[in-house]
């Protein structure tokens, strides 16, 4: 898969459907992980373990995977989150909002953090 950006970028706006990051958009969900910013086609509603793969692929690169879960706080299906466990990756899962601040804090500060970000539909 091609990378909409390249490396790690700040998520400057969220809402409307998508994203945006490094003066480019997005509509849609994406993945922000080490090697760069891709789409994500993962359906909100039926996540599954193949959803993280790139995520796991490039878990010696990532401390904390955050997963913006929507609108609201959710927690992923529990496959996914044995999933996870079981490839020795350490997630949160929360609303995408607080999802976007906290992975623009850690990049800041410099930490190995990757993002699962689903779209959410209202104005931020």
């Amino acid at each position: 898969m091609t990378a909409h950006y390249p490396g790690r970028a700040a998520i400057e706006t969220y809402g409307a459907g998508g994203f945006g990051f490094a003066g480019m958009s997005h509509r849609g969900s994406i993945l922000a992980l080490p090697s760069g910013i891709y789409a994500w086609r993962a359906d909100p509603r039926a996540l599954s373990p193949a959803d993280f793969d790139m995520a796991i692929a490039e878990k010696a690169g990532i401390d904390l995977l955050l997963i913006g879960m929507g609108a609201v706080m959710a927690r992923p299906p529990k496959p996914v989150r044995a999933a996870l466990e079981a490839a020795g990756l350490m997630y949160d899962p929360m609303a995408t909002g607080h999802a976007v601040s906290t992975y623009n804090l850690l990049l800041e500060e410099k930490r190995r953090v990757a993002a699962a970000f689903i779209a959410v539909d209202f104005s931020a």
